[in-house]
């Protein structure tokens, strides 16, 4: 099976990176991580660089400046797929554009409640019993591209934002690899019909709670 060759964008912490990481060691896996990009030092940067991945940063830059190095390093790579992984940076509708329905992005709230940051604050302030994470494709907009997957977790009379953030990255690090997984068997291998058949079936729906 040919592989999807994948782009990582990071900012941040690396906890959903490593899970869609150790997602591509599993056999079968549609898709591969080629290259890990990031707008500054931070814990995800140093964890591919440990792990040995082709590692790309680009700080202190301007938009303009920052995505036209990494769309020279994404051509360069061949790269099918990016996945924002913690990505920071709004990224321009010209960026978008060019990699039209090739972007995912997870967002920490059940889409299309709580677009942009401060969603654990959100959920306290407007006292919601559920909460959750959207995959979802990019585009111009923030956080309101079409849905692919999504996830709930309870919230409990003593959460407050550290705990459900907590709950809620437990449940990120199982959709967003699945998410992908679904992305690239639908996108990448549709005409692929006896080969992928079962992976299809299995990734059809990824809706769940915990």
């Amino acid at each position: 099976m040919k592989k999807i060759k994948t782009a990582i964008f990071l900012s941040g912490e690396e906890t959903n990176f490593k899970s869609i990481y150790d997602t591509c060691l599993e056999k079968n896996c549609p898709f591969e991580i080629e290259i890990v990009i990031s707008d500054r030092r931070c814990k995800g940067y140093d964890l591919s660089k440990s792990l040995n991945k082709k590692t790309y940063i680009f700080e202190n830059c301007e938009k303009i400046t920052f995505e036209k190095k990494t769309n020279m390093v994404l051509k360069q790579n061949q790269i099918d797929l990016i996945c924002l992984a913690g990505f920071m940076k709004i990224l321009s509708e010209d960026f978008v554009k060019k990699w039209n329905k090739k972007i995912l992005n997870i967002h920490p709230s059940i889409l299309p409640l709580f677009p942009g940051l401060n969603t654990y604050k959100k959920v306290i302030q407007y006292g919601m019993k559920i909460h959750g994470s959207t995959v979802h494709i990019v585009n111009s907009k923030v956080d309101s591209g079409p849905i692919i997957a999504q996830s709930a977790i309870t919230i409990d009379d003593l959460d407050n934002e550290i705990s459900i953030e907590k709950k809620l990255k437990k449940s990120e690090h199982y959709l967003y690899p699945i998410a992908i997984k679904k992305y690239v068997i639908k996108t990448f291998f549709k005409n692929n019909k006896n080969s992928l058949k079962i992976e299809k079936n299995k990734y059809s729906n990824i809706i769940y709670s915990i």
